[in-house]
């Protein structure tokens, strides 16, 4: 149990301690004018209370990503908390921030743009390409996941509400509304309720697994890996199936360590930010809190199961992480609070897919300069939303397959875009490039293996990954050493 204790511990006392030396960096400035002074549209530039701004940015980038990648990590043992710890304190929490930074020091505008801005024309069509296909994907896996989870709910059995069909009807109608109205008239006055709700079922769970769970790990299961006789209990023995932890684990568990979809939904917020100020909390805040909602399901899927991980394993086999999360909120919470728990879990993902078909519309309009009239946005609204429903007719996992490999791809080139960001400033890079050039190791090491890539044998995974990653730490070290003196705006 202690473990857990430490992983939440190290991630406050990371945004106590580390995010101010990160927010130095960024040469914030609590006098300029922000984009949603300059721009105010009544559309998208809004202004929004700090508060609920960072409850909206927590609710846009959680979604299920927190609760199934951890559920599904889980399968790795306790080095998935590790991983998440990590992942978020040194990459996506910085990843997050960053976005943010960019997005409004930039007008609000959407990150190809930004890319364009600070490389050239062509790094813009290539995060143009990326940026677009992850958020259609994101916002096709939360249509299909809610409505799964909807439509398999005990109390709807034997009704037409057992019908996933009728779940998807609904959701897109909802997404088409979300996606073509202002921005205050349904997000600013639901989504902070709905943070709320969030926060508060995970809590529940986290206090209801650590006085009841059967299996709590300890810190000398995280050595599972490397010495299997410091082994607490056997049924918690990991992933006997062999799965390579480098660099599968990196890539089922990104929401919560480091996800590039979070990049995707920066310019909601930093069109309604009244002050550069806010940009810490809200941003570095929301994905400290989202590395918090990873740790308790990680948490859950390694110890809420006495049969361990033969048991998580077949619960996985017969209905995916949403069958785990009805388990386990039913047994933990009670019959009203394993209730609570699976509405919750069908309303979040809802939550970050409309925020991912709006931020798609705002990405294709900025990047065709088309003019926010009702028109406009119904034009590319539409087609969208009619493609995303034919999308749900095609395997899940082959769905979730290309969402994860481009969220890594994306929160990698995101992090390159801050590093010339940081360099452009004469700042500490550091902070942003090595981050970026470990998640350059993992996607390429992913995408060398994985079926929808090269499909080459596992053993070249390593190997592969790890040179390109060096290739690409020797050129940021000779940039670093012709860089020019710091210029500071």
């Amino acid at each position: 149990m202690l473990i857990f204790f430490i992983c939440i511990a190290a991630l406050l006392l990371a945004y106590k301690f580390y995010s101010p030396f990160v927010e130095r960096q960024a040469g914030i400035d609590p006098l300029a004018k922000t984009p949603q002074a300059r721009f105010a549209d009544g559309v998208d530039y809004v202004p929004v209370h700090p508060v609920k701004a960072f409850l909206i940015q927590f609710l846009n980038i959680a979604g299920v990503g927190p609760i199934f990648g951890p559920i599904l990590g889980a399968l790795y043992g306790p080095i998935a908390l590790v991983w998440i710890v990590l992942g978020n304190i040194i990459g996506g929490a910085v990843h997050d921030y960053y976005s943010g930074v960019l997005s409004i020091k930039e007008d609000g505008k959407s990150l190809p743009e930004i890319a364009g801005h600070y490389f050239n024309v062509y790094f813009k069509g290539v995060m143009l390409v990326f940026t677009a296909m992850l958020l259609f994907f994101v916002g096709v896996v939360f249509i299909m996941s809610p409505a799964g989870l909807l439509s398999n709910l005990s109390y709807f059995e034997d009704t037409f509400l057992a019908n996933n069909v009728f779940w998807v009807v609904v959701i897109l109608i909802y997404y088409f509304l979300a996606t073509m109205l202002p921005i205050d008239k349904i997000i600013t006055k639901l989504y902070p309720i709905f943070g709320l709700l969030m926060i508060v079922m995970t809590l529940s769970m986290a206090i209801a697994l650590i006085l009841n769970a059967p299996q709590l790990p300890e810190i000398g299961d995280i050595f599972a890996y490397f010495d299997h006789s410091h082994y607490n209990n056997d049924l918690l023995e990991p992933n006997p199936d062999g799965l390579p932890v480098w660099p599968l684990l990196f890539v089922t568990i990104t929401c919560g360590a480091i996800s590039g979809f979070h990049s995707t939904q920066a310019p909601i917020m930093a069109r309604c930010l009244t002050n550069e100020k806010y940009v810490r909390p809200v941003y570095y805040g929301a994905m400290m809190c989202e590395g918090i909602v990873a740790c308790v399901w990680a948490l859950a899927g390694i110890a809420a199961f006495p049969g361990g991980y033969v048991e998580l394993k077949s619960v996985l086999d017969a209905g995916g992480p949403g069958l785990v999360v009805n388990q386990v909120a039913t047994t933990y919470l009670g019959a009203a609070g394993g209730i609570m728990a699976i509405v919750a879990v069908a309303i979040f993902p809802i939550t970050s897919g409309d925020t991912a078909f709006r931020s798609l519309r705002l990405t294709i309009i900025d990047a065709f300069k088309i003019p926010q009239s009702m028109r406009n946005r119904l034009l590319v609204a539409v087609p969208i939303l009619v493609i995303a429903y034919f999308m749900t007719k095609i395997d899940f996992s082959l769905i979730w397959r290309y969402f994860a490999f481009s969220n890594m791809l994306l929160s990698t080139s995101v992090l390159w875009l801050a590093t010339k960001y940081l360099f452009d400033r004469g700042a500490f890079h550091w902070i942003v490039s090595l981050p970026a050039v470990v998640g350059t190791c993992i996607t390429v090491s992913y995408i060398v293996t994985a079926g929808i890539g090269l499909g080459l044998p596992q053993e070249m995974s390593q190997p592969v990954g790890i040179a390109v990653g060096v290739f690409g730490l020797v050129g940021l070290i000779l940039m670093h050493a012709r860089r020019k003196p710091a210029m500071n705006n």
